[in-house]
């Protein structure tokens, strides 16, 4: 059975087709899209131009997410490296102060830790809260005799003893690191979520383009073929079907051949094929 147009027939029904049905047939059907191919290109051509920046906005946002994530991510590695390295330090700094008898004076109760909460209070009101300049001002002046009396402390301890105030020290810095680590990875986590939607639109706008551009290229590519196929079936129907010159061979070759009784291509093409298979056996 043989597809023409939307009509299927056996061999015999398309040798009843005369060959002037079969060309005017192509001939519309070119004429056709010679006539709706450019409004389809333009419509086409005018989505990819409105997509485009849209795409480009997408890749853009998703690039920039991803870089805010890699830097948060290199910003937690970093603390949490440096955070674990002087816990190390402090263990061993600890250690010596233990077998020194230095730890009695390390209480919880320390007053230089009363004195960071208090400083961390202040801290959090100055940040948080919407305070007048008065109340801003005592709270400043508050910070500051705060600090005069820890820095007063330390020195008390340092002088006491130097390796119980590099224990301290050490271990602040140490909680300081974590800190920025535990900071840095939620704000990671929260880049991550937002970039997700990101890369979702990106890669819908970027398929959306592409199947727009891959419409467009087959529009260009059959309206680049209408007018050669045009003018091929114009002269066909003008000068026939048979060798017309100018590399127009016979068309009806095959036809003459069939109803001389000699095989189709179709069928000289099968008997290739399994000759050649016998051949690779």
């Amino acid at each position: 059975m043989f597809r023409v147009g939307r009509m299927v027939m056996d061999a015999e029904g398309l040798l009843r087709v005369k060959p002037e049905e079969l060309a005017e047939g192509l001939l519309t059907r070119w004429r056709v899209l010679d006539e709706q191919l450019p409004g389809v290109i333009r419509n086409l051509e005018a989505e990819e131009d409105a997509l485009s920046p849209k795409v480009e906005k997408a890749v853009e946002s998703h690039r920039l997410a991803n870089e805010a994530v890699s830097s948060l991510k290199d910003e937690r590695n970093e603390s949490q490296n440096l955070a674990r390295a002087l816990l190390s330090k402090v263990r061993k700094i600890g250690d010596s102060l233990s077998e020194t008898g230095g730890m009695v004076n390390l209480d919880p109760g320390w007053k230089k830790e009363k004195l960071l909460e208090e400083l961390e209070g202040i801290e959090s009101e100055i940040e948080t809260s919407a305070l007048d300049h008065k109340s801003e001002g005592r709270l400043i002046t508050r910070r500051k005799k705060l600090i005069g009396e820890n820095e007063k402390w330390l020195k008390e301890r340092k002088d006491a003893n130097p390796e119980m105030a590099e224990y301290v020290g050490t271990r602040r810095e140490m909680v300081a690191n974590f800190r920025r680590s535990e900071k840095a990875h939620t704000k990671m986590i929260g880049g991550v979520k937002k970039a997700q939607p990101l890369y979702e639109k990106k890669n819908a706008l970027q398929d959306e383009i592409r199947d727009v551009r891959r419409q467009l290229d087959r529009a260009k590519e059959l309206l680049s073929q209408s007018s050669r196929a045009i003018e091929h079936w114009e002269r066909r129907l003008k000068d026939g079907f048979g060798d017309i010159g100018s590399g127009h061979d016979d068309l009806l070759a095959d036809m003459h051949r069939v109803m001389s009784g000699g095989a189709s291509s179709f069928s000289k093409k099968g008997r290739r094929n399994i000759r050649k298979a016998g051949e690779e056996e």
